[in-house]
């Protein structure tokens, strides 16, 4: 099969990539460069340096052709969304409307769509949150990403677009950008690595569901062909603190300084993590990487970069 791959050039669009042209799929890249880097794409990938809501997106649909549409292009800072809605809005919301139109138009068989467990829930009502939970996000990025799965409701209901909706955790692994604003593994591996002390906005208590890129890019391969028209939690349903987090890569990474404590910031939740029953049951999907494991595999990619 052809796919095309948006935000390929990324952290988790370029594994994915990896991936697909692996099991001989025909990959066709669009990203902007905007936050991927030109090394992360496979060679074997065609690339078209775009972004998600040129009207030129029409024409790499037309002359490619593709059978499955991954979307993974997206603004994805928490803090950039409460700063620069409208910017957001247009990166996240009118992008996506943008590749959905074009999905359309070229009877594209199904779109992969990444939205976002860690933001569109909002503060858990209870733990581990299911697809049931109600949706409250508290940032304006939690709004955008959620907004894209009401617009892939409509067109599958209307025009017969068939779609899965992967809502990814906290992900992390290699090539994930540690001078980036997000990513808190890849931020506070570099910073430890460079002899900086690393900040944790609050009092280190705030959890995540950390869960490695392998296996979401295991779940977006499910995805092709299982669960049409469904939304699927992903996640290791397992809550680390941020300072859980810092205790731990400090140990492997022999670091002895102590970490900045900085004031929450706005539109973060406290606590999450994601219960990924459905995906199981229906995907045939399941975490496989134990933390410890990942993040083994983590740090040597960064010590291989900054030693």
């Amino acid at each position: 099969m052809k796919v095309l791959v948006t935000g390929g050039a990324g952290f988790i669009g370029s594994h994915i990539v990896d991936a697909l042209i692996e099991r001989h799929h025909q990959v066709v890249v669009v990203d902007n460069l905007a936050t991927g880097f030109l090394e992360n794409i496979n060679h074997g990938a065609t690339f078209y340096k775009m972004s998600i809501c040129d009207a030129e997106l029409t024409d790499v649909f037309e002359r490619e052709r593709p059978d499955i549409v991954s979307h993974q292009a997206a603004q994805m800072v928490i803090a950039k969304s409460v700063a620069k809605p409208i910017f957001d809005a247009q990166e996240n919301i009118l992008g996506s409307l943008n590749v959905i139109l074009n999905c359309v138009r070229s009877a594209v068989k199904r779109i992969i769509y990444a939205s976002s467990g860690g933001a569109i829930y909002g503060e858990p009502q209870y733990l581990p949150i299911d697809e049931n939970h109600p949706i409250n996000p508290i940032s304006q990025y939690g709004v955008s990403k959620h907004s894209v799965e009401h617009y892939l409701y409509v067109y599958g209901l209307q025009h017969g677009l068939s779609y899965v909706v992967l809502r990814y955790p906290n992900v992390y692994g290699p090539r994930q950008n540690p001078d980036g604003e997000a990513g808190v593994v890849a931020k506070f591996a570099g910073q430890m690595l460079r002899e900086e002390r690393p900040t944790i906005f609050g009092s280190g208590d705030k959890t995540r569901d950390y869960t490695h890129v392998s296996d979401v890019v295991a779940a977006n391969l499910l995805a092709m062909e299982q669960g049409s028209n469904a939304i699927y939690n992903i996640g290791t349903g397992v809550e680390t603190s941020d300072q859980e987090m810092f205790d731990t890569l400090a140990k492997v990474l022999g670091y002895s300084r102590n970490p900045i404590y900085a004031p929450v910031r706005t539109g973060e939740i406290y606590r999450i993590c994601l219960d990924a029953t459905k995906a199981q049951k229906e995907l045939g999907w399941q975490a496989q990487l134990p933390l410890e494991e990942g993040l083994l595999q983590t740090v040597s990619y960064y010590q291989a970069r900054f030693i």
